[in-house]
């Protein structure tokens, strides 16, 4: 894989940037076909990953970590040992991946109690606007509407961290869920133009024949969830969680990006600006 050129940075951070915490949920259903998930292609003049193909999510919010969150599933401590962060840190990681959903893709995990989630969201419209203008916060949202998170709809996924190449770097949890019944992901967002369902192979396929613009972590998380028959079976996946760093080596005149098990990865130095015989062993 071959970085855009709108993703190289034209100077190496020294020391490199301290990655921000983000959440991202990849959004699941079952089809006939198979499994499929849900891809927002970002704004081409977004200042990071514009005109990717990616999940539904964004950065940590410091409101996010409200202790007075309405609740029911997994307790944040069980996320926290999860994904090895702080309690404080998980909930805000969890809460962040619900707003986020909602906010990019009108998918609201939450309902008026424990055992329900909403089946139409249409009636927040005007809360989900207020949300990303950040005019209340998430938790003011949920007591205001009376309905409660939903962290039994997630499941931890992933944690993939930005290479220190990268003058914009993010610590991002990963997390899967269903899409709830009754509900549709409208991908309706100024931080997209275009929204789609697909099938894990398709996307990847549409990737490699050019079609779309994926970052490691879209198309190596695609290519796991491929791997599962159906929704039900990738929530009930056992997985251990750790960080995934990739580096970036140069190729001659080209940058690619490696991942750890990549017998280039070990030789992969932390400066871009390096001879391409110094990268390449």
């Amino acid at each position: 894989m071959v970085l855009p050129e709108s993703m190289v940075p034209d100077t190496f951070p020294d020391p490199p940037v301290t990655p921000k915490d983000a959440a991202t949920v990849v959004l699941l259903r079952d089809t006939a076909a198979g499994i499929e998930a849900f891809l927002l292609r970002r704004v081409l003049g977004m200042a990071f990953a514009g005109g990717m193909s990616v999940f539904p999510g964004g950065g940590v919010d410091k409101r996010d970590a409200d202790a007075d969150i309405a609740w029911t599933g997994p307790k944040p401590e069980w996320w926290a040992e999860k994904f090895a962060c702080t309690v404080p840190l998980a909930r805000a990681l969890v809460c962040a991946a619900v707003r986020e959903t909602f906010e990019e893709s009108g998918v609201l995990l939450a309902g008026p109690d424990e055992d329900s989630v909403v089946s139409d969201t249409a009636p927040y419209a005007p809360a989900r606007k207020s949300l990303v203008d950040r005019e209340f916060s998430f938790a003011q949202f949920l007591a205001d509407a009376r309905l409660v998170l939903r962290a039994d709809l997630l499941r931890p996924w992933a944690n993939w961290v930005t290479p220190a190449e990268e003058p914009r770097r993010y610590d991002t949890k990963f997390f899967i869920a269903a899409l709830p019944e009754g509900q549709r992901a409208d991908g309706s967002t100024s931080e997209a133009d275009h929204a789609e369902w697909r099938r894990p192979a398709q996307a990847i396929d549409m990737w490699k024949a050019g079609e779309r613009a994926l970052l490691p972590p879209t198309w190596m998380t695609l290519t796991e969830l491929g791997e599962e028959r159906t929704v039900a079976a990738a929530m009930a996946a056992d997985r251990t969680i750790s960080k995934i760093i990739p580096k970036v080596i140069r190729e001659g005149r080209v940058l690619r990006p490696v991942l750890p098990g990549d017998p280039a990865y070990d030789r992969a130095v932390g400066h871009l600006d390096a001879r391409p015989d110094d990268t390449l062993g």
